[in-house]
């Protein structure tokens, strides 16, 4: 199950269970970029590209080293 603050709350019973309680909006966020977790509660999160950084994927790799950099920081680590 996703977690609760990324899931819509159509009703009134949806809204007092928590369900989209602390949703950061990324375009909102500074830098565009919330660092939320998307991922079920408990499960870590998974990588599932690693740019080697050769030709285009340099610039991926720079991005994707730069987020998780925020995410950690955001997160407190």
């Amino acid at each position: 199950m996703p977690p609760s603050h990324i899931l819509n709350a159509p009703t009134t019973m949806m809204k007092s269970l928590g369900y989209g309680s602390g949703y950061q909006y990324d375009h909102d966020a500074e830098g565009q970029f919330s660092g939320q977790n998307y991922f079920p509660d408990g499960m870590e999160r998974q990588e599932f590209y690693q740019p080697k950084g050769a030709g285009r994927e340099g610039p991926i790799r720079e991005k994707l080293e730069q987020w998780a950099k925020l995410r950690r920081e955001r997160a407190g680590e």
